[in-house]
C-alpha cells in the first residue's frame, strides 16, 4: 500500500510550494488513503458575521507549522496513517441548496470508499449535507463542540442556515440525538428554542458553567458515555473557543473553552469509532494575526491523530 504523507521539512523548508494541509500531496483520489483533508469554502448561510468562506486556505497557510509526531499521544502519524488534501468542494455562493448537493456529491466517493474526510468549514450548515452523505446506513452520534447548540428550527424564513443544521439532521434521520453531546454552549439567545428543541429530542447538552464546574475529564467521561461505540462524527465549531483563543469567527461568545482545553477534549476521545471530523466556523477576515486559523489547524492535527491511532491497531491487530 502506498502511504500519502507530507513533505520533510528537513529537506524542503515549511515556507516552500503551494499550501496544502500539512504540505500533504494535493491530489483528488481515495485509493491507498485513510484519511482525507477536504475544504468547503460556503458561508451563505451565516446569519451575521460572513468570511468563513476564506477559512480553508488560511487553515492550509497555518498548517505549514504543523509536525507529524505528537508527543502528547506518542505516535508519528505517517508511520501508520496516508492521508491526502482532497481539495475543496465546488460551493455555488448564493446558493444553499444546491450548494449541498455538491457537498453530497464530493463527499459520498470518499464515505464509500472507506476513507474517514476531516473537512474544514465554512459555516455549520455544511455539516448537514455531510451528514447526507454519511448516514445512508442509518443515524449517527455527534461529538459537538460549539457555543451554539445550532438547532433552530428557522432564521427569517430560512429552514437551511448555520444555526438549524442539527435539527434538520434530527428530522431526517441522519442523526441520533440521543447519542448526541453538545459541549461549551452559551452566550444570551432572543429565544430559548433551540436550547429547548436539544433538550426534548434527549440530546446531553453540557453549558460552558456546567464544564467549569466538573472540569474537562468529567465532561470526556460524558461525552465517551452518550456516543457509546458506535459510529461518531466529531463536528467542532471554532467559537467554542473563547475569543480570546479565537476571535476570528462569525459569532463569537465570551466564556468559552481554552485551546488547552479543547486540544486535552480532543485527546480524551481516543479509541471511539470515529467515522468524520469538520472544523467549521473560522473567519479570517476577523483576524489578521491567523491565530484562529492557526487553532483551527491545530485542532484538525489533534483529530488526525486520533485517526492514525485507529489505523495502527488496525494494522496490529492483522499482523
Amino acid at each position: 500500500m502506498k502511504k500519502y504523507g507530507p513533505i520533510d521539512a528537513r529537506q524542503s523548508p515549511r515556507f516552500c510550494g503551494v499550501a496544502s494541509f500539512m504540505r500533504l500531496p494535493h491530489i483528488t483520489t481515495t485509493e491507498d488513503v485513510d484519511v482525507a483533508f477536504i475544504g468547503i469554502p460556503f458561508d451563505t448561510a451565516t446569519t451575521h458575521r460572513v468570511g468563513s468562506r476564506f477559512a480553508p486556505a488560511e487553515i492550509r497557510e497555518n498548517s505549514r507549522l504543523l509536525r507529524p509526531y505528537n508527543p502528547a499521544q506518542e505516535i508519528d502519524i505517517f508511520e501508520y496513517c496516508s492521508a491526502v488534501d482532497y481539495g475543496d468542494a465546488d460551493v455555488v455562493p448564493g446558493y444553499i441548496e444546491r450548494t449541498y448537493e455538491r457537498i453530497v456529491e464530493t463527499m459520498r466517493p470518499i464515505f464509500d470508499a472507506g476513507v474517514i474526510p476531516i473537512a474544514m468549514g465554512g459555516d455549520h450548515s455544511i455539516t448537514l449535507p455531510i451528514f447526507r452523505a454519511l448516514a445512508t446506513d442509518g443515524p449517527i452520534g455527534m461529538i459537538h463542540l460549539d457555543a451554539h447548540t445550532d438547532t433552530w428550527d428557522e432564521f427569517m424564513g430560512s429552514r437551511s442556515m448555520h444555526g438549524t443544521p442539527f435539527r434538520r439532521a434530527v428530522e431526517e434521520d441522519l442523526l441520533d440525538p440521543e447519542r448526541t453531546v453538545q459541549i461549551g454552549i452559551r452566550g444570551a439567545q432572543g429565544t430559548t428554542e433551540g436550547w429547548d428543541y436539544s433538550a426534548e429530542k434527549g440530546m446531553r447538552v453540557i453549558f460552558m458553567d456546567e464544564f467549569a464546574k466538573i472540569g474537562v475529564d468529567e465532561v470526556i467521561a460524558e461525552a465517551r458515555r452518550v456516543v457509546g461505540d458506535g459510529a461518531t462524527y466529531i463536528s467542532f465549531d471554532i467559537d467554542a473557543l473563547d475569543p480570546a483563543f479565537a476571535p476570528g469567527t462569525g459569532t463569537p461568545e465570551i466564556g468559552g473553552l481554552t485551546s488547552l482545553e479543547a486540544q486535552t477534549l480532543l485527546r480524551g476521545l481516543r479509541g471511539l469509532n470515529l467515522v468524520g471530523a469538520d472544523v467549521v466556523e473560522v473567519a479570517p477576515p476577523f483576524d489578521p494575526s491567523g491565530n484562529t486559523a492557526l487553532v483551527a489547524a491545530t485542532l484538525m492535527y489533534e483529530i488526525l491523530c486520533l485517526l492514525a491511532e485507529v489505523v495502527a491497531c488496525e494494522m496490529l491487530q492483522s499482523v
